[in-house]
């Protein structure tokens, strides 16, 4: 008899842990309807979740019990309840704060914001702005400086006027010293305080946030600059294809005919004035932080015309908190940021140690006339039949 008793309880044993793995297989049968640790994982992750398990369940008031019962002083909804109400923004939340962020108790954007912030982001910067380096240095060591091809004539002809210089410059001058803030106060975690400490970069980063706050208006007003002197020179046209087709003889030949940009000289104005656009607007609603939703409305259309599921994607969160709506906006400042200053990098090669001549044009305004045949042909014969050239003694 107690042999068959032992053998029975053995049995058991065995059996037992087979029927407790059924009951969890049961989504979150095993925690009485909360959150399982997957369910943790998959949110740390960013991965979407189906929790309406929590965010239905923040209380009733039709089902308060009397104020004799357990929970009557709480009005029908346990302290869990009262918390997923704050969670979720259900709760009848007043403040002495009128602000559109003041009735958001909780929410936990910030934490794949963080992570995103510290690892992608960061491989990102290095990425394109190093690789852009990289790129550009091995062009120098193969195809060296672009020299200009013909006999130099000495003399010039006016490529852009002081105005036009003003404009360049103060873009030019504004963007490198925001492009300069912005790593400090992007990189400065991982790279400065490990060098110079906290206290020192504190000072940095608070003097860095000034000058990138109000330099940032000079950008502004450099870009509506550049764009109305130059919208009308930068429409493409078929000199454009063939130029592309033939790389603007930057890996050798001859120059293909343009006119006063060439198509990579439009391309980069666009890029500027439309890449230079959206950090603009995402930099003036960090300034003035919860004035300006954008990226809400803008998940909202897309996910109205599927655009997520074109490539396979889950529906974009909406609607947002007020907070969410600042940390996908610093996101899209510094991604568009990096790469437009990965476009300027390059920018600036061509229009200084890579091209002969090529600074003239913004640091005197006048270009030597060969340059201007080989580079710019069309616009050259266009301005040398309606003023006269000037010899450089002059």
């Amino acid at each position: 008899m107690l042999r068959l008793m032992t053998l029975f309880a053995l049995l058991w044993t065995l059996a037992a842990p087979v029927a407790a793995q059924d009951v969890i297989d049961t989504p979150r049968a095993s925690t009485g309807g909360a959150q399982t640790l997957e369910d943790i994982l998959r949110r740390q992750e960013g991965q979407v979740i189906d929790d309406s398990f929590r965010s239905d369940v923040t209380g009733n008031p039709d089902l308060a019990a009397p104020m004799t019962e357990q929970l009557g002083t709480l009005g029908g909804a346990s302290d869990p309840d009262l918390w997923r109400a704050f969670r979720y923004s259900n709760a009848d939340i007043t403040t002495q704060n009128r602000g559109p962020a003041s009735t958001t108790l909780i929410q936990d954007g910030g934490m794949w914001w963080l992570l995103f912030r510290k690892g992608p982001l960061l491989q990102m910067t290095a990425y394109l702005l190093g690789g852009t380096l990289l790129a550009l240095a091995l062009f120098y060591l193969i195809r060296g400086r672009i020299r200009i091809d013909g006999q130099k004539t000495g003399r010039t002809i006016t490529r852009f006027k002081a105005f036009e210089r003003f404009g360049h410059w103060l873009l030019a001058s504004s963007f490198i010293i925001l492009g300069l803030t912005g790593l400090i106060s992007l990189l400065g975690r991982k790279v400065l305080i490990p060098v110079f400490g906290r206290d020192a970069f504190s000072v940095l980063a608070t003097g860095s946030k000034w000058v990138h706050n109000n330099v940032s208006w000079a950008f502004i007003v450099a870009l509506v600059i550049i764009f109305v002197v130059w919208v009308a020179h930068n429409i493409p046209d078929r000199t454009d294809l063939n130029w592309l087709a033939k790389a603007g003889g930057l890996f050798g030949g001859s120059h293909p005919p343009a006119k006063k940009f060439n198509a990579g000289q439009k391309l980069i104005f666009w890029a500027v004035i439309i890449l230079g656009g959206s950090i603009s607007v995402t930099g003036v609603s960090l300034l003035f932080p919860f004035e300006f939703n954008m990226f809400g409305h803008t998940f909202s259309t897309l996910n109205s015309w599927g655009v997520p599921g074109w490539v396979g994607m889950p529906d974009l969160p909406y609607p947002l908190q007020p907070q969410e709506e600042m940390l996908y906006a610093q996101l899209w400042h510094a991604i568009v940021s990096l790469v437009l200053m990965s476009i300027i990098i390059a920018h600036i090669y061509l229009g200084s140690v890579g091209m002969e001549g090529a600074f003239d044009a913004m640091g005197k305004g006048e270009v030597e006339e060969q340059w201007a045949r080989e580079h710019h042909s069309i616009w050259a014969e266009e301005v040398l039949k309606s003023e006269p050239s000037k010899s450089e003694a002059s």
